[in-house]
């Protein structure tokens, strides 16, 4: 089997991942795993085993190397880690991350986990904000018919 990088090279060096219930793989050879750092975990190129082979490129803007602000953390020390410098980095490599990000995970957005109990009070001030809402936009434009509904339907909660 071929190197997936050199393509001429035999791989020895063979990587799995399951995204999804999607598995890829990526064959290596010596010379390119040690490239691409897979032997050393300090200069593993996360981004590029994460999304495929040159993935982390995505992050550079024509070559150009950008630097972050606040900490001076640079994609090359992205794509390095796997980690970003500081919170300012989130927002000056924003470009490139979305696509990274998409890719890693279901979207750019962490939603988390919420309790059950805080849930069903969560979701009852939304009804309530909702409902306090339509009924100015009822009374603003003299619909005091809605308006009583309204008002009614709030009196519930």
């Amino acid at each position: 089997m071929n190197c997936d990088a050199c393509k001429a090279s035999q791989a020895t060096v063979f990587l799995t991942q399951i995204v999804d219930g999607k598995m890829q793989k990526v064959n290596l050879c010596e010379a390119c795993s040690k490239e691409k750092g897979v032997t050393d975990p300090t200069g593993f190129a996360l981004a590029d085993l994460l999304l495929g082979l040159g993935a982390a490129q995505e992050m550079e803007r024509g070559g150009t190397v950008q630097k972050c602000p606040t900490c001076g953390f640079s994609q090359a020390d992205f794509k390095k880690t796997g980690r970003l410098g500081c919170g300012a980095c989130y927002q000056t490599f924003s470009e490139g991350l979305a696509t990274l990000l998409k890719g890693m995970h279901k979207g750019t957005e962490h939603i988390g986990k919420i309790p059950a109990r805080a849930l069903q009070s969560i979701q009852r001030d939304s009804q309530v904000r909702t409902l306090q809402r339509d009924l100015r936009k009822a009374v603003a434009a003299e619909d005091y018919e809605s308006a009583a509904r309204l008002r009614d339907q709030l009196k519930q909660f």
